[in-house]
Parts: structure tokens; sequence; C-alpha cells
């Protein structure tokens, strides 16, 4: 009886071993992707901010000429 118990408490244990290996790999992906989508995001912004200059830059030239 202590022998089944035993086994089925290292069956337990070994599971829950596998399963704390396999979250710590899918939190490196996670961590990795997060990484990924975290300079996508600054390079975003960089092409974003250029436009944005670009336009402010259009829109102080027409309000120049149409003063002048």
């Amino acid at each position: 009886m202590n022998g089944e118990i035993f086994a089925k408490l290292e069956q337990k244990i070994q599971d829950a071993v596998d399963s704390i290996e396999m979250l710590k790999m899918e939190n490196e992906e996670l961590k990795a992707e997060n990484a990924r989508f975290q300079q996508e995001r600054e390079e975003w912004e960089q092409r974003l901010g250029g436009l944005l200059d670009k336009l402010q830059s259009l829109d102080t030239q027409t309000g120049d000429n149409n003063n002048g």
C-alpha cells in the first residue's frame, strides 16, 4: 500500500516538474516574442514620427506661402 502511494506521489511530482519545465520554455518564447514586438513598435514609432515631421513641415511651408 505504501509503495503504491509513494509511486502516485512520485508521478504527481514528476508531472509537476514537467509542467514547470514546459511553462519555463513557454515563458522564454513569450519573452523573445515580446522583445520582438517591442522593437517593431519602436520602429513604427520612429517611422510615424518621421511622417508627422514631414507633414508638419509641409503645413508650415504652406502657411508661409499663404501669408506671403
